[in-house]
């Protein structure tokens, strides 16, 4: 009942607060766009990274990591997906530059869609050459600049009774073609944060990250594809039904 009586006012206070720092720091944004290089898409990067990690403190969603850092290099990133707040959690999140695959149509929000395209690399699931643009794009990504995050899932998890939905194989695909090792990592608590069944439904609390163990996929071909997604699919799964929301699934 409380709960019910605050949620309003605490939803307009996230919007009221992520508009007017968004707005803040929208100028810097577009002085960098024009550089549209690596350089300035690590600014854009790193401005992102301090302003979501601060922004959520404020807001009472800090971000906790839990497990061991992977050691240095590049990974494919995978996470479940089941938030909008996903998308911001992996900002502090992820150890180290990075870039995300991401849905084409979040490109047309106003602000936030400019902002998007500077540093997501777009795809557009129904175009066989866009999506062959973008696996393109993510593998100069990973030899030249940094990680690649993928939400293997393609979308948000609303299935009642599914852990996880089904892997696509893009993230798996590029891993075989580039060697480079898959990290896994769960966020159990962002349907808690904002859950996907309505926009207002915001509430406070802690955001924990949970790092996996690495998976090699050094000499491994499109044949062990099935295998590998199946691999990361299992640990995923089991590592998420230790959490309150997942443990009936």
């Amino acid at each position: 009942m409380l709960r019910k009586l605050l949620q309003p006012f605490y939803t307009a206070y996230v919007i009221i607060t992520f508009t007017v720092s968004i707005l803040a720091a929208f100028p810097f944004f577009v002085l960098l766009s024009f550089g549209d290089n690596p350089t300035a898409r690590k600014a854009i990067y790193t401005i992102i990274k301090v302003w979501a990690e601060g922004w959520m403190f404020c807001i009472g969603m800090p971000v906790t990591r839990i497990g061991p850092r992977p050691t240095a290099g590049r990974y494919v990133v995978v996470a479940n997906h089941i938030s909008y707040m996903d998308t911001l959690v992996i900002f502090p999140a992820i150890p180290g530059y990075f870039r995300a695959l991401g849905k084409k149509e979040i490109s047309r929000i106003p602000i936030v869609g400019f902002i998007y395209k500077q540093i997501v690399i777009m795809v557009d699931r129904g175009s066989l050459h866009s999506r062959a643009r973008s696996m393109h794009l993510m593998w100069r990504v990973l030899h030249r600049e940094g990680n690649i995050i993928v939400f293997p899932e393609g979308t948000f998890n609303e299935t009642p009774d599914k852990i996880l939905l089904p892997f696509y194989d893009g993230a798996f695909r590029l891993a075989i073609n580039t060697q480079t090792a898959i990290f896994p990592m769960i966020l159990p608590d962002t349907v808690d944060r904002w859950n996907f069944t309505a926009w207002w439904k915001l509430w406070p609390g802690r955001n924990r990250v949970v790092y996996l163990p690495p998976v090699p996929v050094a000499d491994m071909t499109m044949d062990n594809l099935p295998a590998l997604k199946q691999q990361v699919f299992d640990v995923m799964a089991a590592e998420l039904r230790k959490y309150d929301y997942y443990k009936d699934r």
